[in-house]
């Protein structure tokens, strides 16, 4: 153990490989990144995927991941990183998609050139056909929508949808990894025969760097749809479903060992790095695990506190010691820490419905702002919680805002509008640009707030009743809720989190440049090889961390009045999701 020694976390998204650099003290000392986009557009990838509309496929070449290791490092290389420095590697892999490893992937991992690159010798270079260390040359990407048929199977196979989420953590999504496979095996059964093993993104990264296949992480197991969550081991029923007529053993044999440990080492790097790069040879691989638990691994998150992803779609994250699955969210093992579930919630919809409401509001502002949400934010600021003048006289705007389709509720792409009145819990549907809802001024509030409010509905059960520093103790809620992604750096935005959800402590901002996901690799990494005896993950980083250089308050949580109205309003909100479901059945 050296005091200059230095820890590498990865993190491979849809559009970008991001490598960053920490000390032992978790400082962050490099940074480099991939864009697909920029970097590998030779693959044919736009936003880092390739699709096949006709049948909802959205995929990756994983040539290109290979080709952008290769590159990302070589950046690393190019800064001044002294590779001998490593002692240890942990990476974050986009959660769902899975990689189908060909029989001969050990042997050609185990025995690369260091003087050629990694996908000049692991798989056929830009090439859409199955070759090399891959039986199959693509990764399903978590936005693919091609396996209804499979959802619809695996939703009925434990007896109904409610049933597969108690077990697993989770009703059965398109992106899930169990679905994904069954549909693989169906329309690709000779290269499933030629598959011997099979990874998630996350065991991916670590394969490459332990030059053998890794196996699957405890809390990225969990967004797969097989894992029995609360037995601890792969659910028999599932695996023979999944498997067909080849049967469960042989499935189980393609999936691997999943350790308990999220800490455990589970090897020295490959030599190909140590003589490529220079790494040494006692540079420890760490268990990898997926985007969205690596997220809550970037802060020593307590109990009761949340992380409200802002990006292009939402996601709400909690770490809690109970399990309560349900089909409408997510429960997963968490990474790190024995004995406590990773709470999930995630959204297609997001920064995208925002930005069209924006964008109408400064069409019909002309507005010359500088800061294109200027005129959103001051709409925002000023209409009152709810539309609502008077909370106990006026009827309270309710609207949900799809500009995609929605897994949560499971809707087509669309907008609609109520008003809702809390005494006779009357539910009446409203056009935009009448008395009650003045188009998009209403909208700009009231697309904030649904966000916000089907948040507050889902998670409500885990959080508690909580006591400020004078003793009073506050209704239940969050402790602390902390943005991240680029939604967290409109004020105007933060301020309604906190009115919407509460934070008895306040809403603040978690600015690590987004690099969360990366960051709680690297932080992995540094605590499987520094840990001592069974110190836990939070313990070790909270020893570390300073919330100083990472943390801001933007916002006041709890507001009293305020939240009670938006609990009130928890009704009229869940009323108003039944009728777009009800609505988009009788369309179906």
């Amino acid at each position: 153990m050296a005091d200059n020694d230095l820890f590498l976390g990865f993190d491979l998204s849809t559009q970008q490989l991001k490598g960053i650099v920490v000390k032992a003290d978790l400082k962050l000392v490099f940074e480099a990144k991939v864009d697909f986009d920029a970097d590998l557009r030779k693959y044919g990838i736009t936003k880092g995927v390739l699709t096949n509309p006709s049948e909802g496929e959205i995929f990756a070449p994983n040539n290109m991941w290979l080709e952008a290791f290769d590159l990302v490092l070589q950046r690393l290389k190019a800064q001044g990183l002294d590779f001998s420095r490593i002692a240890g590697i942990s990476g974050a892999g986009m959660q769902h998609g899975t990689v189908f490893w060909s029989t001969d992937a050990e042997k050609i991992m185990s025995s690369l050139n260091p003087a050629k690159t990694l996908v000049e010798q692991m798989g056929p270079e830009h090439s859409n056909e199955a070759g090399g260390v891959f039986s199959h040359p693509h990764s399903p990407n978590w936005q693919d929508a091609s396996t209804q048929k499979q959802c619809e199977i695996f939703d009925l196979h434990l007896g109904s949808p409610g049933r597969l989420a108690m077990v697993t953590g989770s009703k059965a999504h398109h992106r899930f990894s169990g679905p994904q496979i069954l549909r693989f095996r169906t329309k690709y059964p000779e290269h499933y025969k030629k598959t011997a093993r099979i990874s998630l993104v996350s065991s991916f990264i670590a394969s490459i760097f332990m030059g053998k296949i890794a196996p699957i992480d405890i809390g990225d197991v969990g967004g797969m749809n097989m894992w029995d969550v609360s037995k601890g081991r792969w659910q028999e029923d599932l695996l023979a479903l999944v498997a067909g007529e080849d049967g469960s053993e042989g499935l189980k044999e393609k999936l691997g060992p999943v350790p308990e440990d999220g800490g455990e080492t589970l090897g020295p790097i490959s030599p190909y790095f140590v003589h490529r790069f220079g790494f040494r040879k006692d540079c420890a691989v760490i268990v990898c695990t997926g985007d969205n638990p690596s997220t809550i691994l970037a802060l020593p998150l307590q109990a009761s506190d949340a992380i409200v992803s802002l990006g292009t779609s939402t996601t709400f994250l909690m770490s809690t010691p109970q399990y309560q699955p349900d089909p409408s969210y997510h429960f997963m093992n968490h990474p790190a820490t024995a004995g406590l579930y990773m709470f999930m919630l995630c959204y297609k919809n997001g920064g995208l419905a925002r930005e069209h409401v924006r964008d109408a509001i400064n069409d019909l502002e002309s507005s010359e702002d500088a800061n294109i949400w200027a005129a959103f934010n001051r709409t925002l600021l000023s209409t009152p919680a709810l539309g609502q003048k008077d909370s106990s006289k006026d009827n309270a705007r309710i609207g949900l805002f799809f500009p995609r389709p929605e897994i949560v509720p499971n809707v087509k792409a669309g907008s609609w509008r109520y008003l809702w009145n809390s005494t006779s819990k009357d539910l009446k549907p409203v056009e935009p640009g009448t008395d009650s809802w003045p188009s998009a001024t209403a909208d700009a509030r009231a697309i904030v707030e649904s966000q916000f409010l089907s948040l507050r509905l889902r998670s409500h059960n885990l959080v508690h009743p909580q006591r400020t520093e004078t003793g009073k103790l506050l209704p239940a809620q969050p402790r602390r809720v902390y943005l991240v992604g680029g939604g967290s750096n409109n004020d105007a935005i933060a301020k309604i989190a906190g009115e919407v959800l509460g934070g008895s402590e306040g809403v603040f901002k978690l600015d690590i440049g987004g690099n969360a996901c990366a960051l709680g690799s690297a932080y992995k990494a540094v605590w499987g090889c520094r840990r001592e005896g069974r110190e836990t993950f939070e313990d070790f980083v909270e020893a570390r961390w300073k919330e100083e250089d990472f943390v801001k308050r933007v916002a006041d949580g709890y507001t009293e009045g305020v939240f009670e109205q938006y609990g009130n309003a928890l009704t009229g909100f869940e009323m108003v999701e039944n009728e777009v479901i009800r609505i988009a059945a009788q369309g179906s």
